[in-house]
């Protein structure tokens, strides 16, 4: 018999798949359950109409990712840090911190970059930063550490 996941099913198929499984497994443990339906000719126009749907936000996703990657490049975020007397950092600038200045300059909304620092930043300067947008883009941005007045 030929379902359709409704949801994840550990070893036998994964939401939105449509696979075919014994009749007694479907109607007396993915049917009553609700991990799948039966794949009617509906069901399947409809499953492909979402997964088209899907594919074509995706689409947009990674095309806004990388317009949003091309701004980035072009830009600077300046975050000014408390300092001793030898331009070392009280504390450090970690990725949140960057994160958060993104957010606050205005450069990203709702976006969700990681942004790959080996290790947290501890004194004053420029540091080109790389960013990782998901879906395959990746881009760069340049951090400038100021000291505070």
């Amino acid at each position: 018999m030929k379902v359709i996941f409704l949801k994840d099913v550990r070893g036998i198929g994964r939401k939105g798949e449509a696979k075919e499984v014994s009749s007694g497994y479907a109607r007396n443990f993915l049917f009553p359950n609700n991990l799948a339906q039966a794949a009617t000719s509906g069901s399947l126009s409809q499953l492909q109409a979402a997964e088209e749907a899907k594919n074509k936000s995706e689409a947009e996703l990674i095309i806004h990712l990388k317009e949003l990657a091309s701004k980035i490049k072009n830009q600077e975020l300046v975050l000014l840090v408390k300092t001793d007397e030898q331009g070392r950092i009280f504390g450090s600038v970690s990725k949140e911190l960057i994160l958060s200045g993104l957010k606050d300059a205005g450069i990203i909304t709702t976006e969700k970059i990681e942004v790959l620092l080996p290790k947290p930043l501890k004194e004053v300067g420029d540091y080109t930063i790389q960013l990782d947008f998901k879906k395959g883009v990746e881009g760069s941005l340049l951090l400038r550490l100021q000291r505070q007045p």
